[in-house]
């Protein structure tokens, strides 16, 4: 045995080099698989401000009301994250090219297909869980390939979806391999905006190339058709939905107002003696004008020999009955807009609960609305500004928010208070041309220049 002290110091560093080379290897086996834990951590976090911001959308600029400081700190996180991913993947690529991530042992996890996160787990074998992270990090990626291939580009469009086949009402988002194709026509639709600001080359030249390299794709074909279906699909949601809006809140005004609230009211009112004709003076005093000109015309049809001549009991009992007629008229009449202010609540309720319930289905209307509107040509765009401008803020419009007001004051048993519907009249409009302006200057000029071009000359 030898007690050498030189020994046992080159023993332990023999082992502390051991053990440090032990650590080291480790924790480069680790280095894959550590990688794509990062990278698929940075693409959960993407995910997640896609649904809490953007409605599941991708993140996009002047999308949502959200400030401009607001909009550059989503985009610094987007490209920060973005980054995360790219480094990681990178890594992953080179280091898993030198370990066998295949014939390591097997690993307690299992994902489940409809669960969108992959940390809820029970047995698999690690190949299939690697697999599932990349497809997940390639589904978020093939959302923002565009803007990473021009950086300058702003996101204006949608996130590429699809209708799902077995059920219409639900939009889903598309498989990678639909995803990859939809972004390239995307990509397209991208450089066609760019060129269009740039102007380096005539804008039917480059039209005319990208439709030859459009033929000349193998795939052209089925992204056509893909195209269309998922066209056809969502003009159909949109369609049945915006039906649906209309539908369920004026039956569900009606069956309140005839089944509901209708009976009730009617027990209270008219079926009892001592109840209140009138509901305001203004109501009161309709009903003197009409009971004066219906004795007035009596008295006049007898002057002027077109009736018998009567005397003043029958005169006086023509008027008694014509009173009662008119009480009778104004009780239901009264009724009837007691009967309104419930109906209209409960439709106006249905009609909030249609639009809380089916937020895809708004998305969906939303796409759909963007596309026929930006699809219209600048002349047509101008007419329907023009037309909605003067209409609600024009030069006549205060003459036609008065017939509303007054109109909506007799729906419900309200007196039409004049300083109101003037004061209304004052501001509201204004307001309204306010956005009007706003909306042209800060959206339909950045989408369509040559269509606020063709308003303004319209408009002069």
């Amino acid at each position: 045995m030898s007690n050498n002290p030189d020994s046992a110091m080159k023993n332990s560093a023999l082992a502390s080099l051991k053990g440090y080379f032990r650590n080291a290897n480790r924790w480069w086996l680790k280095t894959p698989e550590r990688a794509l834990n990062e990278a698929y951590e940075a693409a959960l976090a993407i995910k997640s401000l896609e649904d809490a911001h953007f409605d599941g959308n991708r993140i996009a600029a002047n999308t949502g009301n959200y400030s401009r400081s607001a909009e550059t700190y989503f985009q610094s996180e987007l490209k920060k994250y973005l980054d995360i991913i790219k480094i990681r993947l990178a890594e992953f690529k080179t280091s898993s090219s030198i370990i066998r991530l295949s014939n390591q042992s097997i690993t307690e996890v299992q994902l489940e297909d409809n669960n969108n996160d992959l940390r809820s787990i029970s047995v698999i074998d690690r190949p299939g869980l690697i697999l599932k992270k990349l497809r997940f990090i390639d589904d978020v990626l093939a959302r923002y390939e565009t803007r990473e291939t021009n950086p300058g580009s702003v996101l204006v469009v949608s996130e590429p979806k699809q209708i799902s086949p077995t059920n219409p009402q639900a939009v889903v988002v598309e498989p990678s391999d639909n995803s990859r194709r939809k972004n390239k026509t995307q990509g397209r639709a991208d450089m066609k905006s760019l060129t269009d600001k740039t102007g380096v080359l005539p804008r039917s030249i480059l039209e005319t190339v990208d439709r030859i390299k459009r033929d000349l794709d193998p795939e052209a074909e089925q992204e056509i058709v893909q195209e269309f279906r998922s066209s056809r699909s969502r003009t159909n949601v949109a369609l049945r939905f915006v039906l649906l809006l209309v539908i369920i809140p004026l039956l569900t005004q009606q069956v309140t107002k005839n089944f509901v609230v209708g009976p009730i009211v009617d027990h209270y009112r008219i079926n009892k003696e001592q109840v209140a004709i009138f509901l305001n003076t203004e109501m009161e005093e309709e009903a003197l004008t009409e009971l004066q000109r219906y004795q007035e015309r009596l008295r006049f049809e007898t002057l002027i020999g077109q009736a018998e001549p009567r005397s003043e009991e029958e005169i006086l009992d023509l008027v008694r009955e014509k009173a009662d007629e008119i009480k009778q008229e104004y009780i239901n009449e009264g009724s009837d807009a007691i009967k309104n202010i419930f109906a209209d609540l409960a439709g106006f309720a249905a009609f909030a609960i249609v639009l809380f319930t089916s937020r895809r289905e708004v998305q969906v209307l939303k796409t759909f609305m963007d596309q026929l509107v930006y699809g219209l040509s600048d002349s047509a765009k101008a007419f329907i500004i023009i037309l909605f401008t003067d209409i609600f803020v024009g030069f006549h419009s205060p003459h036609g928010w008065e017939v509303i007001l007054e109109g909506v004051s007799k729906h419900f048993g309200l007196p039409a208070n004049r300083d109101f519907i003037f004061l209304f009249i004052a501001t509201f409009p204004v307001i309204l041309d306010t956005i009007f302006k706003y909306w042209i200057f800060r959206y339909l000029n950045r989408v369509s220049p040559s269509a606020v071009a063709t308003y303004r000359n319209m408009n002069e």
